[in-house]
């Protein structure tokens, strides 16, 4: 017999922490005027500015439709510019602005934050990080195989 209660689905385990995230960083990233996608992208682009959009949507699992509509509120912001390449101009590349360069020394200490707040050693915030990549990408082929 199958056990249907909602405190032992492993599915709303990790849709609970979900929100509890969101939670946790609304305030952080309320300070810098950022929604959480927001925080992502810029994530991305601290790696490596001047990425494409279909980069970053790899990178963020987004397809462009959900994508360009949050990169217009952050160029609007003055956050980010989008430009067309030279080389292909079928490729809009994303290039951060002063402000959100300057953003990234107040978010390096977020990460930080999040693990004190988890009473989590960083040992254990990574095994939870690498098994939740796995099991991601576990259902990722599942899915894309059926």
């Amino acid at each position: 017999m199958t056990n249907l209660k909602l405190d032992q689905q492993l599915c709303f385990a990790v849709y609970s922490a979900a929100h509890a995230f969101t939670r946790f960083y609304r305030p952080l990233l309320g300070a810098l005027g950022l929604t959480y996608p927001q925080y992502l992208v810029l994530l991305v682009l601290w790696e490596r500015d001047g990425q494409t959009v279909s980069a970053i949507g790899e990178k963020l699992l987004l397809d462009s439709g959900t994508l360009t509509p949050l990169l217009k509120r952050m160029e609007a912001m003055g956050l980010v510019t989008r430009k067309r390449a030279d080389h292909d101009e079928r490729q809009v590349l994303v290039h951060l602005l002063p402000p959100a360069m300057a953003m990234k020394s107040v978010a390096e200490g977020f990460p930080q934050q999040m693990v004190a707040a988890s009473s989590c050693s960083g040992e254990e915030i990574d095994i939870l990080r690498r098994t939740l990549v796995g099991l991601r990408e576990q259902l990722d082929a599942t899915t894309a195989a059926a």
